[in-house]
């Protein structure tokens, strides 16, 4: 496991300041020399030494004087440097501004070859021109480079469709906020960290959703505090993040927030769950205007009874309460029949 270790970097104002001086110098020497052999040459004396060796140094610094000038980079904030020299890793630059290092430290990871068969297999599909596949091939390629971002970055999961708890299948999809804390982790331990990113956020989003069921109805245990991904989306949303913090640590990567964006039936099963909410919602229902109804009947028949005005034995108590039953519960509006004889 590599571990990432900060350097510092040198300002790149000074060092830039010298690389001016000394390419003047240069110049000047150059000038200097021909000037030199033009006038030798002019008055047919002999050539001084001096100038040939001007000429030839000026030449040969003018070549070398552009070996600092690749050591120049910059960086804005939120951003770091991986500094390797042949191979080796020196360290991480995380200083922004205007820097400038050892020149030959490597600007680029090299070859990635999971990121050329992904590019390849894609073009091989895929019906661009020729143009289009060769911006696309060198936006591949412009990912491997040594300097990394390390600000807070959201991936946007796409809708999948999982089985859960209780092997219902149902759609869901999340939304990851995520940074680099370790930049030696996520160049070196992985091949290619934002893809390996989006592998596990969509490994961890499928393992979450199938050890919760979708709702309490869907969980076979008769536990009502159990954790279900509709009721509990805190708790469902901590659960996944602390799936993709343990899978994601050998990259070198720090999840943020890990939230879901969307939950719901598949389309296959969507109208039978819809009739059962339906259902359970009438029942529901029902069962409030039954209770309703009971508190009623009782209170009417305590008042009658309470008064005095009407003397109701035990079978007429029963038939008023099974009419009074039918009148609140019914669905449709009652029609009463009168009774003009005697009660009896």
């Amino acid at each position: 496991m590599s571990v990432e270790k900060q350097i510092k970097a040198k300002s790149g104002w000074g060092m830039l300041a010298v690389v001016c001086v000394a390419f003047v110098a240069i110049v000047v020497v150059f000038i200097l020399s021909i000037i030199g052999l033009a006038d030798a040459e002019d008055a047919g004396v002999p050539i001084n030494p001096l100038h040939g060796w001007g000429l030839g140094l000026s030449i040969a610094a003018f070549c070398l004087v552009w070996i600092p000038v690749c050591g120049f980079f910059t960086l804005q904030p939120g951003q770091a440097r991986v500094c390797i020299l042949f191979g080796d890793y020196k360290g991480t630059v995380r200083d922004g501004g205007f820097r400038w290092a050892n020149p030959f430290y490597s600007r680029s990871m090299g070859t990635n070859a999971s990121a050329e068969d992904a590019t390849a297999e894609v073009l091989s599909k895929s019906s661009l021109s020729l143009g289009k596949q060769i911006s696309v091939a060198a936006k591949a390629s412009s990912n491997l480079s040594t300097k990394v971002s390390v600000r807070a970055r959201t991936l946007n999961g796409e809708i999948l469709k999982v089985n859960d708890k209780m092997g219902n299948p149902i759609e869901i999809a999340n939304v990851v906020v995520w940074h680099v804390a370790d930049t030696a982790k996520a160049l070196f331990d992985v091949d290619n960290y934002e893809q390996f990113v989006s592998t596990q956020a969509e490994t961890a989003l499928r393992h979450v959703a199938s050890i919760y069921a979708y709702d309490h109805l869907e969980d076979n245990s008769d536990d009502a505090g159990a954790i279900t991904l509709r009721s509990n989306i805190e708790e469902v949303s901590e659960a996944l993040k602390r799936e993709l913090t343990q899978r994601l640590a050998p990259a070198g990567v720090t999840v943020d927030d890990a939230r879901l964006t969307h939950l719901a039936y598949a389309p296959e099963i969507a109208q039978a769950m819809l009739r059962r909410q339906q259902a359970e919602a009438v029942i529901a229902a029902r069962k409030k205007i039954v209770e309703g109804a009971v508190s009623m009947v009782d209170m009417a028949v305590k008042e009658l009874a309470d008064g005095g005005t009407i003397e109701l034995d035990e079978e007429r108590k029963a038939q008023m309460a099974s009419n009074l039953m039918v009148v609140l519960c019914g669905e449709s509006e009652a029609h009463p029949v009168l009774n003009t004889s005697s009660l009896y």
